[in-house]
């Protein structure tokens, strides 16, 4: 009797041993795919799930969350021919886990290798100003390209980004020099544009001081006394900025032959005063 109790109590714990080694815990935001005997069995969803030993085994257990998947730096040649050094990011996600498995020996890698020709391609299309200026609008056919090729995969892209569009550095020193000169040239064009109307500015006003100086002179009576004011006064600024120079001179002048100049200078004939009277003159 004790032999036999012996014997179902053995019984009893292979049993319990076998089941609770049946018992598999799928975790959240995880599948997997049960095989029995190699052939495709079902799909286990998150929680504890039982998995018969010996005849059934979980063939892969994968996320279906989200995944990034980082290409490496790849070369492209642009439509005007300049080789370019471009990668990029493909967000994606499993939806089909049996096709993902079944249908494609190894759906991360195809999906990177359908990434780089896709953008090769993308970027043939394309001179090289065009891929700095379109960034987004290679995105989005490289996510529509995408989306149609890895739908019978299992899997949905979500998003692609192109990280870097990089051409070789002659073509950045070239770029940076035909940048350089352009600013150069605006600069020149402003500084020219600015001179030119400086000197109109200038030449307005010294047009108008003549006129307001030759209507006063004409007026005023003692209009010989006022033009040698005015030639006085710009000859004693001259001196004064000549004085201020950096790279002014000290000139040693006879004080006699300076003074002789100025009265010289001074000296100009008569103005001619208009004076109203009658037709006839004085």
């Amino acid at each position: 009797m004790g032999s036999l109790l012996s014997y179902f109590f053995a019984l009893f714990l292979i049993g319990g041993g076998y089941y609770l080694g049946s018992i598999k815990v799928i975790n959240q935001g995880n599948q997997a795919i049960v095989e029995r005997f190699g052939k495709y069995k079902k799909t286990l969803q998150p929680g504890l799930r039982q998995v018969w030993l010996v005849t059934e085994r979980i063939a892969v257990e994968e996320t279906t969350r989200e995944q990034v998947l980082d290409t490496e730096p790849q070369q492209a040649i642009t439509k005007d021919n300049i080789s370019v050094e471009v990668d990029a990011v493909v967000y994606w996600k499993i939806n089909n886990l049996y096709k993902a498995y079944y249908d494609v020996e190894d759906v991360k890698e195809a999906i990177g290798n359908l990434v780089i020709t896709t953008l090769r391609s993308e970027i043939g299309t394309m001179d090289l100003d065009q891929t700095y200026s379109s960034r987004s609008e290679i995105n989005k056919n490289l996510s529509i390209h995408l989306k149609e090729a890895v739908d019978s995969w299992g899997v949905e892209v979500t998003r692609v980004e192109v990280q870097g569009i990089k051409p070789p550095q002659t073509v950045l020193d070239s770029l940076e020099k035909e940048r350089a000169a352009e600013s150069m040239k605006k600069a020149a064009i402003y500084e020219a544009e600015g001179e030119r109307e400086a000197a109109i500015a200038q030449a307005e006003g010294t047009v108008k001081s003549l006129e307001m100086i030759s209507k006063a002179l004409l007026e005023k009576p003692n209009s010989q006394d006022v033009l040698k004011y005015l030639i006085a006064t710009r000859y004693v600024e001259a001196n004064e900025k000549l004085g201020e120079s950096s790279n002014s001179k000290i000139v040693f002048m006879d004080p006699k032959a300076l003074t002789e100049a100025m009265t010289d200078l001074m000296e100009t004939p008569e103005l001619p005063i208009k004076r109203d009277g009658g037709n006839g003159s004085n």
